[in-house]
């Protein structure tokens, strides 16, 4: 099997004035499609950076990434931001969602960018946060809904355009325990009926517990890889 993601030799370091700063160090990485994948490190471990260049944000500064088996190593910001449109969702802990618009219209915005249609849009905008309990929270803006309400619209929105890979960035960082373990419920019952590549990153035992394979990282390169069994 062909991994959807594969890291070679990546290194990424940033220069603050006369300082280099070596965030990533000869990170290696495999990916498999259809797998359950969390990144777990302490803050300033490197993970957060690690996410971008997973997700296309950002490209490392030695080394070369593979997705689908393309080299997207050296893609330019437009480029990249087509991949992600087409191949990658994200889920933040942040939420990220538009205040102004609806939450139909937050689930419905990535699908303009890739051309849907209106109705389209509506129908599968409609069909995610039905799935999701928030068929009667539709018209409703984020500053009207909860917390775990306005996650669940941007995991909706994360798999609007049905995406190969789904990354989560710390998905339940800003919620309480009982809706943290709702969101990741989400998640994995997403991941069974969809059969997506879920990546999710966070410094949470008990968020890494749900994956089926554990990724330590540890100033700026990988502990260890570890089994987990989960979902067999």
């Amino acid at each position: 099997m062909e991994p959807i993601i594969k890291l070679e030799n990546i290194t990424k370091s940033y220069n603050l004035g006369n300082i280099n700063l070596d965030i990533l160090k000869g990170i290696n990485l495999e990916i498999n499609p259809g797998s359950f994948v969390s990144i777990m490190g302490p803050s300033g471990s490197g993970k957060s950076t690690l996410m971008y260049l997973l997700g296309c944000l950002d490209i490392p500064s030695t080394g070369k990434i593979f997705l689908d088996g393309k080299d997207v190593s050296n893609l330019s910001e437009n480029e990249l931001a087509r991949v992600r449109g087409k191949k990658i969702g994200f889920v933040f802990q942040q939420f990220n969602l538009l205040n102004n618009l609806s939450a139909m219209e937050n689930v419905m915005l990535p699908m303009v960018f890739q051309g849907l249609s209106e109705n389209d849009r509506i129908e599968r905008a409609k069909t995610l946060l039905t799935s999701l309990d928030m068929g009667k929270r539709m018209n409703h803006r984020p500053g009207e809904l909860s917390g775990g309400e306005q996650q669940r619209i941007a995991i909706a929105r994360a798999f609007a355009n049905n995406p190969e890979i789904i990354i989560a960035d710390e998905p339940t960082g800003n919620l309480d325990s009982k809706n943290g373990k709702m969101i990741m419920d989400i998640l994995v019952d997403f991941y069974k009926k969809e059969n997506k590549t879920i990546v999710i990153v966070t410094h949470d035992a008990n968020v890494a517990a749900y994956s089926q394979e554990l990724i330590k990282i540890k100033d700026g390169v990988i502990e260890s890889i570890e089994k987990q069994n989960k979902y067999v």
